[in-house]
């Protein structure tokens, strides 16, 4: 007789329905796993064996097979204990068979039949729900499983034991409820920023409408200040958002205690990241830093420090809004909808172009620097600012500066007029001005006649291609959604050109 219980494979978020088969029949007394498993996989036979005999069962002496079906998906990872297990102790009479029927099961064994926590456990909770089914996880997984939706039956054990005696009746173990982190408390804050005003005005900018931004500046100008409290300004996660960061964690398994936040993301790889850990990959096709950045912001500090393979891997994500992992036997599709922001020094050095410095190698120090970043890349940038040394009147006598409260009402007023003109144009998906399609922002950001001319002569005379034109009218598009305009006038156009000039100017100084 053959005993079956529902597990699943992972491919991206999505959780596969796997079919654990276990039949105890005459033969060799031995233990097999079948179905394509991975190291993994394979030695949870021997966790198997142990986690049954420290619960009180004995493991009979007949031949064991367990088939993982489909046997041509392959099967990666430690989850697949506890169904085999499960499926075991079915065969032996252990657990009612037809009570793990409505069941989804995943869950790493220890030694001593305890269950320890897996990665996975929220898109299995939600694949489990899409089959009709409930789901079977460890006790330190349950939180995590639970956001998938309150009518979804969740049994969260913490040992072989007590699940067996669930089934008995002998034991209820209740369903674990949904838990938060609780926010920091002590996020950096724009006032403690000095100067910088026309930065600071851009990060405002790029904020509400989700725009890429590059801050090229010498050392200690404030640029990595700026980009570490851009989360402070951003708005919390909506519901469908916080599900879909949630399940990419998960399956990362970097949702500490199961619990879940609404706050973005905010990524910051060292430049020595390989381009497998930007855009995702390895052994076993994990989500890289821009999946892990879904929906908030990836920060590349010394941004021409990185190896130029792994910035132009980031020129699709940047485009379509997703990583795809390739491989000759497989292809995962991670999501990755990001707003790049990046910070640099105008050289080497560091010093071109400041009052009083000079690069001891002259303009080819810049040129060399500034060549590590293609052109397609950097077309792809929104908003390019200069940021330059904070002076000493700054510094001794500071002007007061807006609190990281003030600007995050603004921008949540920003994005919420965003949010409800895309839902006007049948746009439900789209909620910021940076993910707009080029046939719709053209439609929303018409500009008035002076605002055309404008365009007009500045694209004539700086030559932008497509791209940049269109990245223009999104950015001016934003500026007039903090002005709660309805319309872009020529002074939203004029300074969205100006964001867009300083690039210009970086490309003809390395030139």
């Amino acid at each position: 007789m053959v005993s079956r219980v529902s597990t699943v494979a992972f491919q991206g978020i999505e959780g596969v329905p796997v079919d654990v088969q276990v039949m105890v029949g005459p033969g060799k007394i031995n233990m097999h796993i079948v179905g394509l498993p991975d190291k993994a996989v394979a030695e949870s036979r021997e966790r198997v064996q142990a986690a049954l005999h420290a619960s009180g069962l004995a493991m009979p002496p007949k031949k064991i097979t367990v088939n993982l079906a489909p046997a041509d998906l392959p099967k990666e990872g430690s989850h697949f204990d506890l169904p085999i297990a499960l499926a075991l102790m079915a065969a032996l009479g252990a657990v009612p068979g037809d009570a793990l029927t409505g069941y989804v099961v995943l869950g790493e064994l220890n030694l001593d039949g305890t269950l320890a926590p897996v990665a996975g456990a929220l898109p299995a909770a939600i694949a489990a729900n899409a089959l009709g089914k409930g789901l079977i996880c460890p006790a330190d997984s349950g939180a995590e499983a639970a956001w998938a939706g309150a009518d979804i039956d969740i049994i969260a054990p913490r040992s072989l034991i007590a699940l067996a005696n669930h089934f008995r009746g002998t034991q209820v173990i209740s369903r674990p409820q949904p838990a938060i982190r609780a926010l920091p408390a002590n996020l950096p804050d724009l006032v403690d920023i000095k100067g910088q005003e026309s930065a600071k005005r851009a990060l405002e900018v790029a904020a509400a409408g989700g725009h890429n931004l590059l801050m090229v500046g010498p050392p200690g100008s404030g640029k990595s200040m700026l980009a570490a409290r851009l989360p402070s300004i951003l708005p919390p996660l909506s519901a469908a958002e916080l599900l879909e960061v949630s399940m990419i964690h998960s399956i990362a398994g970097q949702l500490s205690g199961g619990k879940l936040s609404d706050r973005r993301p905010y990524r910051t790889p060292h430049h020595s990241a390989t381009m497998a850990a930007l855009v995702g990959g390895g052994l076993r096709a994990r989500p890289g830093e821009a999946s892990l950045a879904h929906h908030g912001v990836l920060f590349l500090d010394e941004f021409p420090e990185f190896s130029p393979q792994a910035l132009d891997a980031l020129r699709q994500p940047l485009e379509t809004g997703e990583c795809i992992i390739a491989r000759a036997n497989h292809r995962v599709s991670y999501p990755a909808s990001i707003q790049l922001v990046a910070a640099m020094n105008p050289c080497r050095c560091g010093m071109a172009g400041e009052p009083g410095h000079s690069c001891a190698r002259g303009p080819k120090c810049m040129s060399d620097y500034q060549g590590r970043i293609s052109g397609p890349l950097m077309d792809r940038i929104d908003i390019r600012i200069d940021v330059p040394a904070v002076s000493a009147a700054d510094l001794i006598r500071p002007r007061p500066a807006e609190s990281s409260a003030d600007v995050a009402r603004r921008v949540a007023a920003a994005r919420d007029r965003q949010r409800e003109r895309f839902e006007q144009a049948g746009y439900p998906r789209v909620l910021t001005n940076a993910r707009c399609s080029t046939a719709l922002i053209e439609k929303i950001a018409e500009p008035d006649p002076g605002g055309l001319q404008l365009l007009r002569d500045a694209a004539e005379k700086l030559k932008f291609s497509a791209r940049g034109y269109h990245r223009i009218l999104k950015v001016a598009r934003t500026l007039a959604d903090l002005d709660g305009k309805d319309t872009v006038g020529r002074l939203h156009l004029a300074e969205a050109i100006s964001y867009r000039m300083a690039g210009e100017r970086l490309a003809t100084a390395a030139a």
